[in-house]
């Protein structure tokens, strides 16, 4: 008896949570089709921009980012590309330099990762006679749709700081991985970041397609060199009263992972840094929030929560799918939450992210073959997510290889 009363308060405990950050996320995402009333532009200033990317060992993929980048619909006086070849052992320098990039190599063995990378081109930025508006940060991997400054510009034009574009995917079709992989970004574009920049909460960096105004990295510094360095900037940014923008129309395509294999020591990596900012950062952002009585860093602070949510809503959603099978199995139990809610739960965990790729018109007859395989890469995050907690403290950093060679013309 000792033992079902047990079994009762942890499931209590895991259901609370489940409903609490599954509604508040719920909630959130339905301001994405309430579409936010913009800043009328009279004049549109034409700013200058340092457009740089860090790369290691690209040589595969580089060229074809920078003749995205070189024809761009920008005056081309107005940015400047520079690639940082971090610790390479191939041709990415060469080619980036015949491509048309102003290169500078780095060699660090002991502060490796892009976050180190990215803090050391900056300070040379810093002292570059050319004085630079924003700074633009790119992934080697990425194409870069030839409106993207043009759009960001237009943010930055609307008085934000810092702006975040659209990840879209450069290989959606290669693997059920890379699909799956699409259809998270997807949804995140606009079940995420689009509601908030709606209810003008901060979105969130991703790592590459964004803008930063110089004035802001010289005034709180960068200092973001974790595993998820992107994270521990919005973070910062956050503390510091900064709001990340949204420009869902500054498109970025990004390679994803084409293997489970290199899924999941990706994902395993991304964990590892959300433990890691989660625990240095997350409760300032609560009590910054109670203090001033704002709700930007306490979304953040909510944001920070994600690993619990995985477990709980993964866990809840296995328990979920049995019991609306077989009922008699309760294992969602002693009814602090209907059976009927649960059964309305399920199904829309099947409806309510293609509904919304439908909307969002990245539905094609492929969608409803992965979406079923896209099921099982989200349990996924589930085990990922409790190896990477369990190794926050390891700050290894390792490369995920790209070869994709497609070019920008190919998915314009």
């Amino acid at each position: 008896m000792e033992d079902i009363s047990v079994l009762m308060l942890i499931n209590y405990i895991f259901q609370f949570l489940f409903l609490m950050l599954g509604a508040y996320y719920f909630v959130i995402s339905v301001f994405s089709f309430i579409p936010k009333r913009e800043k009328k532009l009279d004049n549109i200033v034409e700013r200058d921009y340092a457009v740089v990317v860090a790369a290691h060992n690209e040589e595969k993929v580089i060229e074809n980012l920078i003749y995205s980048l070189k024809n761009q619909h920008y005056p081309k006086d107005k940015y400047e590309i520079f690639l940082i070849a971090d610790n390479c052992t191939d041709n990415t320098a060469e080619v980036a330099r015949n491509a048309g990039a102003t290169v500078f190599e780095r060699t660090d063995t002991e502060c490796r990762g892009k976050g180190f990378a990215l803090e050391w081109m900056f300070d040379k930025i810093y002292k570059m006679d050319r004085k630079f508006d924003s700074i633009v940060v790119f992934d080697a991997d990425n194409l870069v749709h030839f409106d993207f400054l043009k759009n960001i510009n237009l943010q930055h034009n609307r008085g934000h700081k810092v702006v975040q574009g659209y990840i879209d995917s450069k290989n959606p079709g290669d693997s059920w991985i890379s699909y799956s992989y699409s259809i998270a970004f997807w949804s995140v574009n606009k079940l995420f970041q689009q509601s908030r920049y709606n209810l003008g909460l901060g979105c969130q960096l991703c790592g590459t397609g964004f803008s930063v105004d110089l004035s802001v990295l010289k005034e709180i510094g960068w200092g973001a060199t974790c595993l998820t360095e992107d994270m521990e900037f919005t973070m910062k940014l956050s503390l510091n009263d900064i709001k990340v923008s949204w420009a869902n129309d500054a498109v970025v395509y990004d390679e994803k992972p084409l293997t489970m294999s290199q899924s999941w020591k990706q994902r395993v990596r991304w964990m590892q840094g959300h433990a890691d900012v989660a625990g240095r950062f997350c409760m300032k952002l609560f009590k910054k929030s109670v203090k001033e009585h704002k709700l930007a860093p306490f979304d953040c602070a909510i944001y920070l929560l994600q690993p619990l949510r995985i477990i709980t809503n993964g866990m809840l959603t296995v328990m979920a799918w049995i019991q609306a099978i077989f009922p008699e199995s309760n294992l969602v139990l002693y009814g602090l939450v209907p059976q009927a809610i649960w059964n309305v739960y399920v199904i829309m965990q099947f409806l309510w992210i293609p509904l919304v790729l439908v909307v969002e018109k990245k539905a094609d007859k492929k969608l409803f073959i992965h979406y079923f395989t896209y099921m099982i890469y989200s349990l996924t995050w589930v085990p990922i997510t409790i190896v990477g907690i369990a190794k926050k403290n390891k700050k290894e950093w390792f490369h995920t290889q790209h070869t994709r060679t497609i070019s920008i013309n190919e998915m314009e």
